[in-house]
């Protein structure tokens, strides 16, 4: 990122400057006609019209009171710190601070966890803090130490996170700081609590989540039927909109296991698979059976996962050249014609090579889709892509069934689901992102696996009825949700 410099100061630029003697840590004080200066191991006294008793030297600039001439502090080697350029510009929500170095950062990055009030000394004579513009809301006092530049900073009611880091060539020492809204967190039920929090990837991004320990997640709607999540399950805790769906018919895209039953086929990408309050998420393994019109049984791919009978269930051309698709409604074959075709809402296809069904079919004919996962898992539901694998960031749409990647590299809500490694479930929608930024930032808060629901309009977490994560514009209907539920 192109960091635009609003101020650069030269070490010499306040040479001779008077400032107030608080600014290098001292006290001031009038006694028998002298000023007397102190604190910090030294002591300096000064007589009007004789000059400097302590120490005495002639040469010495001379204070005006309480106002202490920089040069003089100098001359004496008051600061045992290198100095160091200094460059601000605003950042996001907060601001970047540049101090430019001859010599590499001897220390180690670090950041804070966030308060009201915030002390940071940087190890530089760093003249230009004294000049920085703060974020509005933010009080700053700057005191140039002998050990260094120390930032007091406090923000009433805000939340200060910063980020500390060393830059090499050349070399720099990065301060980025933040005034954010407080993070919250409120008990819903004995293990479960809604949370707002702020995550670094690198810049913060506030999480709206509901966090549980234990509970019933239950996947809820149905094919062809619309609605705001929280009406798909009026008495849940929360309410999280689920996975992918053709925005004309209702039809979910991706696989969809309700109690045991397929209620939609895999697509390709990621699901959620879960049984009781134990959850995995990969690649579905799942065996497609066909039956024909005599009851013969012939297995099948299914979608995205191609073979030489392949079923096709969700909306969009079905079907290769060379191949013929029997378009099947219900249990009853409807026509047979040459790939690719179109697939209509309420049907699915059978894709085969010209000229060789598996058993003979013509229109009219009965033709079963029937499916099962293996190892069988209760509940599962298909996002994607990936955010996080075990504890590593892995948002990789191009291993998934993502043709069109423009939606993935939108800034736009992002809903996930993730859990920790010590089995906390995450139920989680954030302000506009990206879902790779997202991972990254799932990864800082110690998230162990994530996955990515639908996004955009659709990206909504409700809490006991109310809208928690922030959209604009009214909320998009759904087809289906994930409802959790006190256990």
């Amino acid at each position: 990122m192109r960091l635009v410099a609003l101020l650069f100061l030269l070490p010499w630029a306040l040479a001779q400057t008077l400032l107030p003697a608080g600014t290098f840590g001292l006290s001031f004080r009038e006694e028998a006609g002298a000023w007397i200066y102190e604190g910090e191991g030294v002591r300096l006294v000064y007589v009007p019209g004789v000059g400097w008793v302590e120490p005495p030297d002639a040469q010495l600039p001379a204070p005006e009171g309480e106002r202490v001439p920089l040069e003089a502090l100098r001359s004496l080697g008051y600061f045992r710190t290198p100095e160091a350029g200094v460059r601000f510009a605003p950042q996001g929500r907060g601001l970047r601070l540049v101090l430019d170095l001859t010599q590499p950062y001897p220390g180690l990055s670090q950041d804070s966890q966030g308060q009201e009030r915030l002390t940071l000394l940087l190890p530089y004579l760093a003249l230009g803090t004294l000049q920085v513009a703060w974020p509005k809301g933010l009080e700053a006092r700057v005191r140039l130490l002998p050990t260094g530049t120390e930032l007091s900073l406090f923000a009433k009611g805000k939340l200060l996170r910063y980020r500390l880091f060393p830059l090499e060539n050349p070399p720099r020492l990065v301060l980025d700081l933040y005034p954010l809204e407080p993070e919250v967190a409120e008990p819903l039920a004995p293990g479960i609590r809604y949370r707002e929090v702020w995550a670094f990837s690198p810049e913060p991004l506030r999480l709206y989540l509901v966090e549980a320990e234990r509970g019933r997640l239950i996947p809820v709607g149905g094919p062809g039927a619309r609605a705001l999540p929280k009406d798909l399950a009026k008495d849940a805790l929360a309410v999280l909109n689920g996975g992918y769906f053709d925005p004309k018919s209702g039809t979910p895209i991706g696989l969809w296991v309700q109690d045991g039953v397929t209620v939609s086929y895999p697509y390709g990408r990621v699901a959620l698979l879960w049984d009781s309050f134990s959850f995995f998420m990969g690649f579905p393994k799942f065996e497609a059976v066909v039956q024909g019109p005599q009851g013969e049984r012939v297995r099948v791919g299914i979608n995205a996962s191609r073979a030489r009978y392949t079923a096709y269930t969700a909306p969009g051309p079905v079907g290769r050249e060379g191949e013929e698709v029997a378009l099947v409604r219900g249990d009853k074959v409807q026509n047979i014609l040459p790939a690719p075709q179109e697939l209509p809402p309420g049907t699915w296809a059978l894709a085969f090579p010209k000229g060789a069904p598996p058993f003979p079919l013509r229109p009219g004919d009965s033709l079963s889709l029937f499916g099962r996962l293996d190892p069988p898992f209760r509940y599962a539901l298909e996002g994607g892509p990936l955010l996080v694998r075990e504890g590593q960031y892995a948002f990789d749409p191009s291993q998934e069934n993502f043709r069109d990647p423009r939606p993935l590299q939108a800034v736009a809500p992002q809903a996930a689901v993730a859990w920790t490694r010590e089995g906390r479930l995450w139920l989680l929608v954030s302000e506009p992102t990206t879902p790779g930024v997202l991972a990254r930032a799932l990864l800082s808060l110690g998230a162990w696996n994530a996955l990515r629901m639908d996004g955009g309009g659709s990206a909504q977490l409700w809490v006991k009825g109310r809208l928690r994560s922030p959209y604009q514009g009214s909320p998009r209907p759904v087809v289906s949700a994930l409802a959790l539920y006190a256990p």
